[in-house]
């Protein structure tokens, strides 16, 4: 069983974290899941953590860094806010394998619900996984989520198609 990690904090992405974001994003390993099909710049990502707004209203998306122990180990990205459904979607990535299965990325995904409930008052949170992602699937499963769609063969993957599973977790 995962050790339970009570030290862990999402904060606001600084510039310090450049050269984190800049490995994240031109890792062909995280584009298998983040559907990104080219490199991305110092200076586009440098851009990006500038112009970061934290107002979920106004961009409806919101990227955060998982920080264990002072540690930045992932980020938690919520994006296509709807307030008016009530809804958001969330993607984690925990970067290195050696961060991984340590019950980091549940405890952030208590810690998003958590938000999403108190603060934001919203119904629900989705998540799209790829059928060939098992340790997704079980993480998501294992936090409450459950199967509502199958989009067959939509992902290309080298030429070979596969599913996407999308997951909701109800708040209420």
């Amino acid at each position: 069983m995962a050790e339970v990690v009570e030290n862990i904090q999402l904060r606001a992405i600084e510039p310090t974290d450049l050269e984190l974001l800049y490995l994240w994003e031109n890792d062909p390993d995280v584009w298998r899941v983040s559907e990104t099909i080219a490199p991305m710049s110092r200076d586009r990502l440098s851009r990006f953590i500038s112009d970061q707004s934290y107002d979920l209203y106004a961009t409806r998306q919101m990227r955060l860094i998982i920080d264990v122990d002072n540690v930045a180990v992932g980020c938690v990205d919520l994006f296509n806010f709807e307030p008016l459904h009530r809804r958001f979607g969330v993607g984690i990535l925990i970067y290195a394998n050696e961060h991984r299965r340590k019950g980091y990325a549940s405890r952030v995904i208590d810690m998003v619900k958590e938000y999403a409930r108190n603060t934001l008052d919203l119904k629900q949170i989705w998540v799209n996984i790829d059928e060939d992602n098992p340790a997704s699937i079980a993480l998501f499963e294992s936090c409450g989520f459950v199967l509502s769609a199958r989009r067959k063969e939509w992902i290309n993957r080298a030429g070979t198609f596969i599913d996407e599973l999308e997951y909701q977790c109800f708040l209420e």
